[in-house]
Order: C-alpha cells, then structure tokens, then sequence
C-alpha cells in the first residue's frame, strides 16, 4: 500500500510553531483492520497535530483583532471550529463516534469514502481553514492573507508525496463536513451576534437591585438575546432557570449587603496576590476573552502531552461544546435575574466614591461568565488529564505575567471565579453558582461519545 505522506520540518507563518515543531518522520499506511472501517486509516502521532496547533493560534488572534467577538461570540466561534476538526478526522478509527445525530440539530454526516486513502492532517487543515474563514468574516484584509497563507503553509508541509488523488480526496472531505458544520451553525441564533452586541431595541427591566449600565461607560447591555439561542447540547432538565441569586435587600444585615461589602473591602484592602490574581483572569476587551484564554489552555496541554491529532480533535471539541453551551446557560441567567453590578450597589449603599480595579462588563452580574466558562472547560480537561492533574498556564507570559501554577483543574476554576470579584466586578454568589452552571454543562458534554 502507499506509503503516508512524509512530514516535513514546519517552516510554516507562525512563530509560535517552534513550540511544537514537528520531527520529520516516516510513517506507513496501516492496513484496514476490519471491512468496518470507514475509510483506510493513516496514523502519524508526531506532528499532524501542529495542524490544529497552528490554527488555533490564528484563532485567538482573529479574536483579539476582529470586532464584535465578545466572550459568548468567541465561544460559539471556538465550539465550530472544534466540531469541524472532529468530524473531519472520526473517520480515520473505527470505534470513533460522529456527534452528527448526537447534537441539537446536528444531523449525521457523511463518512469518509470506504477503503479510500485521506490524509487526515489535510483533511483536517481545509476543515478549519474554511470553517474558521466562514466564522470570522469580518476579519481585516491582512488576518483574511493570514488565513489563506496558513492554509497554503500546511498543505505543503504535510503533504510531501501524497498522490494528487489522495490530496484531492482529503481536501474535498474536510471542507465538506466544515461546510456541513457551518451551515448547521446558521440556525442556532447567533451567526450575527458580533454584528450587534449591543441591540437598540433591549430595554433592561426597571426596578430595585436590577441592573443599570454601569460606569465608565454606561454602554447598553451586551448579548440580551444570548441565553435564547440554540445549545449543542439537546434539551435537558438542567436548561431550566435555576439557582436564583442571593435575595436583593439593603438591609446591612443581609446576605446581599454582606456579598457586596465582601467586593467592596477586596476593592480596599485587598493584598497584592488578590490584586495580580484579578489583573491575570482579567481577559477584557482587546484581549483572547475568557473562553480564548480556556481554548489556549487546552492546546498548550495537547503539545504539553504531545497527544495525538485524534485525541486532541477530541479534546478541542469536549472543550469548545461546554465553553459555547456554558455561555449560552450563563446568559440565560443574567437577563432572566438582571442583577445589578456590585459598583451600583457599592456606591448607593456604602462608599459612592469606591471604583472597581478592573472595567465592569456591560450586562448583569449573576452569574459570573468567568466562573462558568473556567468551570465548564476546566472539568473536561479534568476528565481528560485527571483530577489531580498539575500544570502550569503560560498564556499570559506574553503580556508580562508569570506563569501560574496549579495542582489540579478545581484550584484554577477557583482561582479564576474568585478573581472576579478580586477584581471587583462580582459578588462571590454570582462565582459559586457559576461553577455550578459550568460544572452541569461538562458533565454532559463528557458523556457524549467521540
């Protein structure tokens, strides 16, 4: 049988590839285990993972440079993408499951062609390359260059001796299922959402402890209509509003007043740990979100663990469905309750001086974004590497931070729900019951089969 493309050295666009530069290595085509498998399987671990390496990357800087992709709109983009990769490579072993016909709407998709030749790591790069072009179309004219280049970069570098016919195959197949995925994803009700964050015609209920648009900038509310849009997941008990939020008194004896003294003292005399941990999570306007700097996590463990491009379209799929889904539940909750930020509370009931460390977001506060997309994607990555699972997060090092450490996934989805209202901008119930939320969503989305 043909042999597999050989992989040559990256000399890719990114230079963020030497991270994961891949080993130049031969590789021979398995022979078809059984008549039941799909299509004839090609198995390199080393280095075709640096396909979904690369355009992850891309991903986070679309995201950091393209208007109009807040945390939730970053969060569907990143669950698309991750769907697309996984489709585009379940072919290539016999006991992988398809999640067409497992997710909402989803319906099932069409196999690779039976002992036909792919190139699973071309297969997957025209996937992403299409789906993440589809997905960011606003994107400026030299990222739009960036995205055409990556996708020529990969192609010459992992298909070194592959017949016409096989590239051909590949390419076809990929951009099949991302069109397939993409057009599933125009029905979900929120393909425009980074056209209009701020929709004109919102107007937020008005009353005592509701939210108002909070200073600087008293923008109207970011995403009102986000918690009616279609999950991946199907229909669950779970999607019904829960959880209500501490009671809304001014009563110094409250638990609400409690909660926001508790914000406004951190906002005081909080130690400089507390101050640095708020500034880390931060992940604000400008920047990767909360949901890119998860998704950032998660690639940096596929190369720490060097896993393979299977086991890591896997991942990035678990990974991508709870960060959309966890926004979605999160969303609902906000605008269902629409209480209001502890900088409004703060300054009608306690110190009106007193300002956040870091900007308050332009929607309610309960719940925490942060607590639920950290502990949405942190348990899938602890149901994947272990509860126990030490490791440190390096994505921040670029924007001067030191790496942090953490020895399991519960000490950073603490950490990062904690940091908000560190940071002033959320009360320690909107964090706990955003755990909760986010925990829900991953023990779904790791039950699904992949």
């Amino acid at each position: 049988m043909r042999s597999n493309c050989l992989l040559a050295r990256f000399t890719g666009l990114f230079l963020v590839f030497v991270l994961y530069a891949c080993k130049k290595q031969d590789a021979s085509l398995q022979q078809v285990p059984s008549p039941a498998v799909a299509a004839v399987q090609v198995e390199t671990v080393n280095g075709e993972v640096n396909v979904p390496l690369s355009w992850y990357t891309l991903e986070l800087k679309l995201i950091r440079e393209t208007p109009g992709f807040s945390p939730p709109v970053s969060a569907r983009a990143i669950a698309y993408t991750g769907i697309a990769l996984h489709e585009a490579v379940v072919g290539r072993s016999a006991n992988a499951q398809t999640l067409g016909g497992q997710l909402n709407g989803l319906p099932p998709l069409p196999p690779p062609s039976k002992y036909k030749q792919y190139n699973w790591a071309i297969a997957a790069n025209s996937a992403l390359a299409y789906i993440i072009k589809q997905l960011f179309p606003n994107v400026s004219a030299a990222n739009l260059q960036l995205i055409n280049q990556l996708d020529s970069t990969n192609k010459v570098t992992y298909a070194n001796n592959c017949s016409a016919d096989v590239m051909a195959r590949s390419v076809a197949y990929g951009e099949q299922v991302a069109t397939l995925i993409y057009q599933w994803s125009l029905t979900d009700g929120g393909k425009d959402g980074y056209l209009n964050n701020f929709p004109a015609d919102y107007i937020p209920p008005a009353g005592p402890g509701l939210w108002v648009p909070t200073p600087p900038a008293f923008q109207r509310a970011m995403l009102p209509y986000w918690g009616n849009n279609r999950t991946m997941l199907k229909p669950h008990w779970t999607d019904a509003v829960a959880y209500p939020p501490v009671a809304y008194s001014t009563d110094t004896a409250s638990n609400f007043y409690k909660a926001a003294r508790l914000v406004y003292q951190k906002g005081v005399a909080g130690t400089p740990a507390e101050k640095n941990i708020a500034l880390y999570w931060a992940d604000g306007a400008g920047t990767f979100t909360p949901p890119g700097h998860l998704i950032a996590i998660a690639t940096q463990l596929i190369g720490d663990n060097q896993l393979s491009l299977s086991a890591a379209a896997n991942l990035l799929a678990q990974v991508g469905i709870s960060l959309n889904d966890g926004g979605i539940k999160c969303w609902k909750y906000k605008f269902h309750y629409n209480v209001l930020r502890p900088v409004t509370y703060i300054r009608s009931q306690i110190d009106s001086t007193w300002s956040p460390l870091i900007g308050t977001p332009p929607f309610p506060s309960y719940t925490s974004g942060h607590a639920t997309f950290t502990s949405a994607a942190g348990n899938v990555m602890a149901a994947k590497f272990g509860s126990s699972y030490a490791f440190t997060d390096q994505q921040k090092v670029p924007e001067g931070f030191a790496p942090r450490s953490f020895s399991n996934f519960n000490q950073m989805i603490d950490e990062a729900s904690i940091s908000r209202v560190y940071g002033g901008i959320h009360y320690d119930f909107d964090s706990e019951f955003g755990k909760v939320t986010g925990k829900q969503v991953s023990d779904r989305v790791v039950l699904l089969k992949y």
